[in-house]
């Protein structure tokens, strides 16, 4: 049995990639969830089953809270609590696509002190711990050193770039999307951009890992109103994340608007 958390969750992981891989996504029965709720597959059930069995065998006392399992609320009283999404990225899996990912994290008392975000059809594991740096393969990340936000490469969906959400024009930036909002996350704790920003309110189990990945990185994280994120919150969700090194998250921060 590993002996820290992140050891168990990146043993999960792994074994999540073995058993989500084994499905065709576009093959994969699919269906809607109830009240608009998105897509799930077959595959997103039976990595979430096994996650439940192992994680929850391997840490009995600590709550649990996943995007594939109806909520209790007895995760409000544990101390430690899983988030779990099983796959993210459940439309870019069910197209044939490999940029889902699994996104794996404990949270206590309110931050997460252990996160895993893995891509298995990109063989990318980041990690992190608390204290101990955030890593891609093992490889220690960090995010850009860009001092502005003006002309920064950001993952945003192109809706938040109305101009009803900023305080003056939409900044000036070069826009990219991804459909995981955990491979998001990891990308700019990697580098790989300069920032990432959803205004909509956002489930714990899409950010929690990814959370702590970019934090260990040394970036910046708050709600869309700078406020720090704290997890497993009776309605668990957040308003929305910025997510940049502090120079640009501060820029992000005061450019929106307060609505």
């Amino acid at each position: 049995m590993p002996g820290t958390d992140l050891d168990l969750l990146i043993d999960a992981a792994r074994e999540a990639g073995r058993i989500a891989t084994r499905f065709s996504g576009p093959e994969a029965q699919a269906w809607h969830k109830p009240e608009g709720a998105g897509p799930v597959t077959e595959a997103d059930l039976a990595v979430n089953e096994m996650l439940e069995r192992e994680l929850r065998a391997a840490r009995p006392d600590y709550g649990w809270l996943s995007e594939e399992l109806l909520d209790s609320g007895d995760r409000l009283a544990a101390e430690k609590v899983f988030i779990i999404d099983p796959i993210d990225g459940t439309r870019s899996f069910i197209d044939g696509s490999n940029t889902w990912a699994h996104s794996l994290a404990i949270a206590q008392n309110g931050t997460v002190t252990a996160a895993v975000v893995f891509l298995p059809l990109r063989d990318k594991l980041y990690s992190a711990a608390d204290g101990r740096g955030a890593h891609l393969n093992g490889a220690p990340i960090s995010p850009t050193t860009r001092d502005r936000l003006t002309g920064a490469n950001m993952l945003v969906a192109r809706p938040v770039m109305d101009a009803k959400h900023w305080k003056a024009a939409p900044p000036n930036v070069f826009r990219s999307y991804r459909p995981s909002l955990a491979y998001r996350l990891a990308l700019v704790a990697e580098g790989r951009y300069d920032a990432m920003l959803t205004i909509r309110p956002t489930w714990e189990w899409d950010i929690a890992a990814g959370d702590l990945i970019l934090r260990e990185a040394g970036a910046t994280t708050s709600d869309r109103t700078g406020a720090r994120l704290r997890f497993n919150n009776p309605d668990p969700r957040v308003k929305g994340v910025i997510a940049a090194n502090a120079a640009v998250h501060g820029d992000i921060k005061n450019a929106l608007t307060g609505r």
